[in-house]
């Protein structure tokens, strides 16, 4: 895995001026703190593409009016500009710049591994969903219980590796950017530990950690924490 490190751009806001579009140069548009642009960001680092898929980040706080009108009418990132296109949607994206660049391949040729990674990947904005509607309910935990049940049991379908399907995957980089966030929250506000009882999860995440290409992509557990506080507590 060749991650380098590398100085991260300022980003853009109503003010700058847009890159040179379409020029031929791949661009991933990017929020620093979206768990969405996450996923892509660290599939383009795991793939050693920092050259080849240049960041593009912006200030969604004040955003820039050329992103929707010149670049992605959904107004939303992630976005990939490649080929004279633009494609958006985090789990399209990792798949696509899974499938469209070199690097190491980040998805099992094991039809039974493949198989099981599709099952996980179109399963997680179900374990998204359920953990938004958890944090405003009264049985919060319980709730959360039965989502992170569900992964501890996940990773302990192949025991080749600590990840989803044995080896690092799109199905690991899925779930991580959620995780990471719910982990944080969770345990700042209800004293709630999602590895407590679940060794396999506890593992995964001890070894996530362990990848640069996904530690760069990380944003401060107090940042997180006061805007998942600000979604899901000031308005009940």
């Amino acid at each position: 895995m060749a991650y380098t490190q590398e100085d991260l751009p300022t980003p853009l806001d109503a003010t700058s001026n847009p890159p040179p579009l379409f020029d031929g140069t791949t661009r991933l548009y990017t929020y620093y703190s979206c768990p969405f642009a996450q996923r892509v960001w660290i599939t383009r680092n795991y793939k050693g593409l920092q050259d080849q898929i240049k960041l593009v980040p912006l200030n969604l706080q004040n955003r820039p009016a050329w992103y929707k009108e010149k670049v992605y009418p959904e107004n939303k990132v992630p976005a990939l500009e490649h080929n004279g296109k633009i494609i958006g949607e985090s789990l399209d994206l990792i798949k696509y710049v899974d499938s469209n660049f070199e690097g190491p391949s980040l998805f099992p040729k094991d039809p039974e591994k493949a198989k099981f990674g599709e099952e996980l990947i179109s399963h997680v904005g179900t374990f998204t969903g359920a953990l938004y509607t958890a944090f405003k309910a009264n049985d919060t935990v319980k709730q959360a219980d039965a989502q992170f049940d569900y992964l501890e049991n996940a990773l302990k379908k192949f025991d080749d590796g600590p990840f989803f399907l044995g080896q690092f995957s799109l199905a690991d980089i899925a779930y991580i950017p959620f995780v990471e966030r719910f982990q944080s929250f969770l345990s700042e506000v209800w004293k709630y530990d999602i590895t407590a009882g679940r060794p396999k999860l506890a593992a995964w995440l001890e070894e996530i950690n362990k990848i640069d290409a996904y530690k760069v992509t990380k944003t401060d557990p107090k940042e997180l924490v006061g805007f998942y506080k600000k979604r899901f507590l000031e308005q009940q």
